[in-house]
């Protein structure tokens, strides 16, 4: 199978082909796994982390790509429930324990033991990959492939932090970054709400105009005072700046929910203008999202389809990975990216 894999951890600027196509034997399903033939990969910045070694995987070489979307090739031993030819998705989440005190409670996404695709096991930069039956989520009916690629991650990731941001009908939103989690929660919203009050924060003038296009209520700079203080701020960026000046947007009781898996180092002494009175007092909440549960990505996937939410996607060949993830890293696109795997 084709295949491109990570074999080594740098900067990007010092690895602007971080990597390598490759030519890999077919992965075989073990018990309770199933083989997926990938028709579609999403690109997150999750993999940029992986890459410049902010969040390493546990080995070299691996198969980045956590938003896989593909048809059932074959299953293993013991796997009920799903057949050949079914269209599922790969998520962030490739397994949890099941069993522990986080997982009983519903909170895989917390378990000690939970694995990630693509990080800690092959992912879907690939023509073929395997995951457990169990942690296949099937795709709706109504959703084509290039769509639901971002749901499984930058949507599902969003519909967790929209959750932990308490946020209700007549209560005001802003969004800090506004890439693919950050405009699929701006649809979320309005699709839920189309009176709902959000208001964005990006750095470059594309993204603004393209939140203004798709319902935002005021687009602004980093930098920028919102219109009126919000109840609650998502933040979707690899920076620090934005936590510091997202909390001098909040309200009284409002609340930051820090939507990032690691945070770039660049611009750290950005913590250093945090000040109490400005920033934090008045009982202002931070919280962070962590990973996400099989529920999340569903339930996720079935409000897009009862919404008819669609993400705006720019599509890469398999072979110009590479190029995706410069161009990820780089900023000012619109929406998602995705790699077409198949030919």
């Amino acid at each position: 199978m084709r295949a491109m894999t990570l074999e080594r951890l740098a900067p990007l600027r010092d690895q602007p082909s971080p990597l390598r196509p490759v030519i890999l034997p077919d992965p075989v399903p073990a018990a309770g796994e199933i083989l997926i033939r990938v028709g579609v990969c999403g690109i997150c910045h999750t993999e940029l982390d992986e890459v410049e070694g902010r969040m390493p995987p546990p080995r070299l070489p691996v198969i980045p790509g956590h938003q896989a979307v593909g048809r059932v090739e074959a299953i293993g031993p013991g796997v009920a429930g799903v057949r050949p030819g079914d269209r599922v998705g790969a998520s962030w989440i490739h397994s949890a324990c099941g069993t522990c005190s986080s997982c009983r409670a519903g909170r895989e996404n917390l378990c000690p033991d939970f694995r990630a695709t693509g990080r800690d096991a092959d992912g879907g930069y690939a023509e073929l990959m395997t995951i457990p039956a169990a942690f296949a989520i099937p795709i709706p009916e109504g959703i084509g492939d290039l769509e639901a690629a971002p749901l499984l991650c930058a949507g599902a990731i969003g519909w967790r932090s929209l959750q932990r941001s308490g946020h209700a009908p007549g209560k005001s939103l802003g969004l800090t970054g506004f890439g693919a989690s950050a405009h699929l929660v701006l649809q979320t919203v309005l699709a839920a709400d189309p009176e709902a009050q959000v208001f964005v924060f990006a750095r470059g003038e594309e993204q603004r105009r393209f939140a203004l296009s798709l319902g935002a209520a005021w687009a602004g700079d980093t930098l920028d005072s919102a219109p009126r203080p919000l109840d609650a701020v998502i933040d979707t960026t690899p920076a620090w700046t934005p936590v510091v000046e997202a909390l001098r947007n909040l309200a009284p009781g409002g609340r930051l929910v820090i939507n990032a898996i690691r945070k770039e180092r660049g611009d750290q002494e950005a913590l250093l203008r945090l000040d109490y009175p400005a920033h934090l007092w008045m009982e202002k909440e931070i919280t962070s999202v962590a990973n996400v549960t099989r529920a999340d990505v569903t339930e996720f996937l079935a409000f897009a389809g009862r919404a008819r939410l669609r993400p705006v996607v720019r599509v890469y060949p398999l072979a110009e990975a590479n190029r995706a993830l410069g161009d990820l890293k780089g900023g000012g696109h619109r929406g998602a990216l995705v790699l077409r795997v198949a030919d």
